[in-house]
């Protein structure tokens, strides 16, 4: 979970970076450069963006709740029966491991719908505050492709959520059994001499 985290964070930290650069203004900007690429402030953020990350998980996983709860009431019909497979999951560990896999797409795809929104506001208004030819044109292009993937994450995550539910209850389901075919009756055993 570290990395995701840490992928989620840095997508933040790098909105709140353009976010305050628009903020200051050209003037300002250009003074706090030096101090910005420090060793010091690279660690600092490293570790600012890491407990930020999860905050955003948390933020994101919050906001799309409803549409997770929608996605597992179709494969599971109450909260019980979840819980009973995620058990049954544990129990296999090649399973497990999949599972993990998905999670962890799952959670930067999550993370990144915000981050995705954020960066597109941040652009957009560091766009509007710095004097640069073709502004319109430039806006436009930052606010389809933020649009555009804002869109590609939650659809990603929506299907790795999907498809994480139906296969976790197909994989638990124990109402598959394999079926023995009729087989003609077994001959009685043979009388023993006394």
């Amino acid at each position: 979970m570290f990395v995701e985290v840490l992928v989620v964070g840095i997508g933040f930290l790098t909105a709140l970076g353009i976010l305050a650069a628009a903020i200051a203004g050209p003037d300002n900007s250009s003074r706090l450069a030096p101090v910005a690429s420090t060793p010091l402030a690279a660690g600092a953020a490293l570790a600012f963006a890491y407990a930020v990350g999860i905050l955003i998980d948390r933020a994101a996983d919050t906001a799309l709740t409803p549409a997770r709860r929608r996605l597992r009431a179709q494969s599971f019909p109450s909260s019980t029966a979840y819980a009973q497979a995620r058990l049954k999951l544990a129990e296999i560990p090649a399973l497990t491991a999949r599972a993990d896999y998905a999670r962890s797409r799952l959670r930067i795809c999550r993370g990144w719908v915000l981050n995705s929104i954020l960066l597109t506001l941040a652009i957009d208004l560091a766009l509007g505050r710095y004097s640069v030819e073709h502004r319109p044109l430039l806006l436009v292009t930052a606010t389809i492709l933020g649009v555009l993937a804002t869109v590609g994450f939650y659809l990603s995550w929506h299907t790795i959520t999907a498809t994480g539910y139906r296969k976790l209850a197909a994989q638990t389901t124990s109402t598959v059994t394999q079926t023995v075919p009729s087989q003609p009756p077994a001959p009685a055993p043979a009388p023993q001499a006394p």
